[in-house]
């Protein structure tokens, strides 16, 4: 039986400003790097650059509206992505 596509995915939470209802921070999965600017008030997620934000967007939209409120500023945390890149 083969084994599911995964990567693991390291976030680290630079900002996180309840005033603005934003989380700013740094994504990391194989080769690739991101930041991103969540607003959880809109649920409204940007991903720079864009080269290769399509492998990261959805998977990390799915996590930061599971976890939002349990991220603090400066922690580093993960999660895995169904795929592999």
């Amino acid at each position: 039986m083969r084994s599911k596509p995964e990567t693991i995915a390291y976030l680290r939470v630079k900002e996180y400003c309840f005033s603005k209802k934003q989380i700013q921070g740094v994504v990391e999965a194989s080769q690739f790097k991101w930041t991103f600017t969540y607003f959880f008030n809109k649920g409204l997620l940007t991903v720079n650059p864009p080269l290769g934000r399509a492998l990261i967007e959805n998977a990390l939209l799915r996590f930061l509206l599971k976890k939002d409120y349990e991220l603090e500023a400066g922690n580093q945390y993960k999660f895995t992505i169904s795929a592999k890149f």
